[in-house]
């Protein structure tokens, strides 16, 4: 993960929410679905959750009103800012700090369960990187802890290698917000740039925000081969079709 990736999302913090046609529909949504494994797993009681990659606290708040004791960190500090105020303005408290995965400020054996979602250990663009926030999500699990970590079907992807993203229509109270991404894959198939466009009303026209970032298409195999190296066992596949959760969920236990 480099710095880039921080200002990406200092950049794209104040229009997050645009990505989703009702973010507040969204947040209850995948709360629903990653509540439900984390009791599934753990038991129904309320448990202590690390959000390693909370951004503006899509999975964070949801899962703070289903009432887990969640702490928020993530790379870009004005996202993770805005989660903290995001939650307390629904009467929620949500913790959070600016920390890089790879290095967390947390103690070990913190949390019954980290979530990492949306995508995020694809910014990170080595396999060094990936075992580094692995192995810290591990630290700061109890032993018999639960990972779940969310990321796009990159074996489908790699084969098509596509150019763009369908575009993804918002609507607020200034009318709609387009977002889309163009995506330039390398020669070795496995990285890839991306400019990723927001298209916001102005006036009779538009206004074009252009922010740009990296990231690594990690296949299933891969992710799997860090996961289980980073200590973790029973590792599980949800598909989307069986969860409703818009990405595949891995799951897997910290190992004794």
């Amino acid at each position: 993960m480099t710095s880039s990736a921080g200002d990406f999302y200092d950049s794209l913090a104040p229009d997050y929410h645009r990505i989703f046609p009702d973010w507040e529909a969204s947040i209850a949504r995948q709360a629903a679905v990653l509540d439900g494994l984390i009791r599934s797993e753990l038991g129904p009681r309320p448990h202590r959750l690390l959000d390693c990659a909370c951004g503006i606290g899509t999975q964070s708040i949801g899962l703070a009103r289903a009432g887990h004791r969640v702490v928020g960190s993530d790379l870009s500090p004005v996202a993770a800012a805005r989660a903290a105020a995001e939650a307390a303005a629904r009467g929620l408290e949500l913790p959070v700090t600016a920390a890089d995965m790879r290095w967390l400020p947390f103690r070990p054996g913190a949390f019954d369960a980290v979530v990492c979602a949306d995508n995020s250990v694809a910014h990170l663009m080595t396999p060094e990187d990936t075992t580094l926030a692995l192995c810290e999500m591990r630290r700061t699990l109890r032993e018999g802890g639960l990972l779940l970590l969310t990321l796009r079907d990159y074996d489908a992807l790699r084969r098509t290698r596509p150019a763009s993203t369908p575009p993804q229509v918002s609507y607020g109270p200034d009318g709609r917000t387009v977002t889309f991404q163009l995506w330039h894959w390398h020669e070795d198939g496995e990285h890839y740039d991306q400019e990723y466009f927001q298209l916001l009303p102005r006036g009779e026209g538009w206004e074009v925000r252009l922010r740009r970032a990296a990231s690594r298409a990690l296949s299933r195999e891969q992710l799997v081969e860090a996961v289980s190296a980073a200590g973790f066992d029973c590792l599980d596949w949800h598909t989307p079709e069986a969860t409703g959760f818009h990405q595949p969920v891995l799951t897997a236990r910290a190992a004794g």
